[in-house]
This record gives structure tokens, sequence and C-alpha cells, in this order.
């Protein structure tokens, strides 16, 4: 039988191991204060490199090739910039003030005093960790009253919050789910869904981008060969910056006998005419949705994730989700910013408005421009798709040279001929700033 590259090796290679081992051991002897060096592990000697080093790690090979190969082509890694200060509009980088398109923070939250006086006050009463699991000795009473809070504006009895937004829905399908069960997902579904539906054993099935219809089709299928179906979908998707038609959803999965999923990490605080998500977008009723899910680091200008939901669910996941029982429970600053930014939301629904007509004029201008916005509805995310990598890093290198600041999007976080730069828009924003922007945007593409 042919041997396979790196598998095995020959009685000479293992003589010579042997050799070069004695010698070692001769040397050693000669030194009488050295430790005796192990005898090489012969029977393992043809273990292949890239299964016991990091730097031989397949994913870590890919990403140098990336790396190597951007760096032959003159761009400049785009990521990792250091911001001084807080950002949202805009930015400082390095000695440079820029015009800041990278930022989650849609309503100028993040940095506001008065969220800012929140967190002090939590720090000065709590200190800056809840330091143990909150079942054990980390509640705090600022933990329940954000979490009644998320509740009252979902329309549902409860709430939990946790310590990492991507690490929600990795442990509440993970935990909810089964090797019975199906989970159905919008083809761009965010990898927190895919991490949490791998963890749970379930079948994992996707229908096309917001095609409610092929969703419908496959459950006729699929439904009755499962315990539990879960339908996972967003309510802006954070790559395209588009909605699904939620009420659409809703039928689908009540006529399925199965479970509904929102994903709200982009949408709330994003749509609607008070900013309280897709729901209120479509006056949808928060128990149609069997749960909601968001995140805080976003319009609320915090930490962190949330499921909200009927009392049953919100329980269960407190009383037996890893990722909520064996971690540490959000720090009390963190919540209270996220408390503070909620009523804060509540009170000045002009951010949101204003948020609204920022996101509604970009999109404007660069559709007005020839540039490619994808799918994107003009709420807070547009992308500009380049068509590939290459000119969506020379393109955000040469944004960045003018004052302006985005983040290109490569594969294989989309596909090739998607990538893309990815505007965020804050309420912050000016109608000048987009203008110019845009400008900006469109001169750059056409010298590409």
């Amino acid at each position: 039988m042919k041997r396979r590259a790196g598998q095995g090796l020959t009685g000479q290679i293992k003589d010579q191991l042997i050799k070069q081992a004695l010698e070692r051991r001769v040397r050693q002897a000669e030194r009488k204060d050295a430790a005796p060096m192990p005898e090489p592990d012969l029977a393992h000697a043809d273990i292949p490199a890239r299964f016991y080093r990091f730097d031989q790690h397949p994913g870590y090979q890919q990403l140098r090739i990336v790396r190597e190969g951007a760096e032959r082509l003159g761009i400049a890694n785009p990521f990792f910039k250091a911001h001084a200060g807080c950002s949202g509009s805009s930015a400082r980088i390095g000695e440079q003030d820029y015009l800041n398109y990278a930022s989650y923070n849609y309503l100028g939250l993040s940095g506001d005093p008065v969220i800012n006086a929140a967190a002090k006050q939590a720090i000065d009463h709590y200190g800056t960790s809840a330091s143990a699991s909150r079942p054990v000795s980390g509640e705090r009473p600022v933990h329940r009253e954000l979490e009644r809070a998320l509740a009252e504006v979902h329309g549902v009895d409860d709430a939990v919050v946790m310590v990492s937004g991507h690490a929600t829905n990795v442990t509440t399908i993970g935990h909810l789910f089964g090797p019975k069960d199906l989970v159905v997902h919008d083809a761009l579904i965010h990898n927190s869904a895919v991490q949490g539906i791998q963890l749970s054993g379930a079948k994992r099935l996707s229908f096309p981008h917001n095609d409610w219809r092929a969703l419908d089709s496959l459950l006729t299928r699929e439904r009755r060969r499962f315990e539990r179906v879960l339908v996972v979908i967003e309510g802006i998707y954070s790559m395209d910056g588009d909605y699904p038609d939620l009420p659409r959803f809703i039928e689908v999965k009540q006529r399925h006998r199965a479970f509904l999923m929102v994903d709200e990490a982009h949408s709330f605080g994003v749509m609607g005419e008070n900013g309280l998500g897709i729901g209120e977008h479509f006056g949808v009723e928060g128990r149609q949705v069997d749960i909601w899910m968001g995140t805080l680091s976003k319009a609320l200008a915090s930490c962190g994730g949330y499921i909200a939901g009927d009392k049953a669910l919100v329980e269960h996941l407190k009383l037996a989700a890893p990722g909520f029982l064996y971690s540490v429970g959000m720090a009390p600053p963190v919540a209270a910013a996220a408390l503070a930014a909620l009523r804060c939301l509540q009170a000045e629904p002009e951010r949101v408005h204003a948020l609204q007509s920022r996101g509604a004029l970009f999109l404007e201008q660069a559709r007005s421009a020839g540039i490619d916005t994808g799918y994107s509805q003009g709420l807070a995310v547009i992308p500009a798709i380049t068509g590939s990598s290459i000119r969506a890093g020379r393109l955000a290198e040469a944004l960045f040279a003018r004052g302006v600041n985005v983040q290109p999007i490569l594969y294989p976080a989309v596909e090739e001929k998607s990538a893309r730069l990815r505007f965020f828009v804050s309420a912050q924003h000016t109608d000048e700033q987009i203008r110019q922007t845009v400008s900006l945007l469109a001169e750059e593409l056409g010298r590409l």
C-alpha cells in the first residue's frame, strides 16, 4: 500500500531519532547539574505537527495566507484600530478624528452623561463585578430591574440577561433543543445561532433569506419527523440591513406548531415608532413570538444579551441553561447602564426618529449614486457591495485616508462576490456628514 504523506516513519528515520536521543543523553551525563531529558516517545513520532502546534493549525494557516496576500497587494490591515475615547458618529484614531461608521452606538447613548452617571453610581454602590453566578451570590436588584423593564417593552412575562449576546444565543438554543428536534433558520442568520444549533445536536435546516413561503413548504415536508421545532430569524440582518415580514413568519410557526425566535440585536432601538423593535414596527403582540432575543451592546449602550418570553421559558433558562447558571452574573454597572439607556430610549423617541431619518438619507443618496446597497432598507445598517474582498479592502483604505472610518466585510464572513463595506449609521450623524460620506464613497468606487 502506498504510504500517505505525513503517515509513519521508515526504519531508517526511527534509527536516526534513537541515535540523536542517545547522543543527547551522553551530553546530559557530562553535565552533572543538568536535569534528565525524557526519552522521545517514538510511538507518537509520526503525528503531524498540525495536530499539536497552534502555528500549524489549518485555520491559522488560512488566516496567514489571506494576511500575506493582502500585504503583497499593499492592503493594510483594516482591523483592530485603537479608538481613543468614546466612539459614535466620530472617532479619534491615532492623532486624527474620523467620521465613523464602524460603531453600534446607534442612538448615541454610549458616552451620554446620564448613562455614564448611572454606571458610576452602580460602581459606587455594588462595585465593578457581581463576583459570582447569580444563583449563588451574584444577584443584585439592578439585574431584576433591567429584566422587568425588558419584559415590559416586549409585552411578555419576564426576561433574563446574560453577560454576552453571542453566548445568549448559543446557550439558549443549545440548552432548549436536542437530537430529536429541528431548528430551521434564515440562510443569513448570525453565527451565534448556528453555534447554538450545533451545540444542541438538533437537525439544522435553512431556508432562503426572508422567504416565509419556503419555510412553510419546508415545515410541511419535515415537521412530523421531529418533536420540537424552532424557527430562528432576525429583526434586522446585521450584514444586509433588511428585515423579515414578521406577521407572515408568525402565521407559519402557528400553523406548524413550532417555536419562533426573533434576534433583535440590530432592530431594538432602531425599528418602530418608539424604537421598540420589529414587533412594534409591525404592531405584533409580544406573546405572538415565543423567544425574543436582544443585545445590550448596540442601542442600549452596554454589553450582554437577553431573552424575553413567558415565565416558564425564563425560569427554565435561569435554573438550568449552562451559559447563565455557570457564568458570573452581569457586572452591576453594565446592567445599570443598559437600564438607564432603555429609560432614555423611552423618554426620548426623537433619537430613534433621527436615526431612521439619517439611515433613509444615506440609502437614498447611495442608490442615487449607483452604489449597490443590496437588500438594505436604510435602518442603521447599509452595505456598499464591492464584489470582491480586494476591492473592499482597498476601498476601506482609500476612505480612511480621506477621514472616513468604515470596516470591510470580507470572505469568508460573506461570499466573495458579496464582499462589502458595512456602514452603521448613528442618530448623531448629520445630513451634511452623510452626503459628504456618500460622495467620497462614490468617488473612490469610481477610481477602483
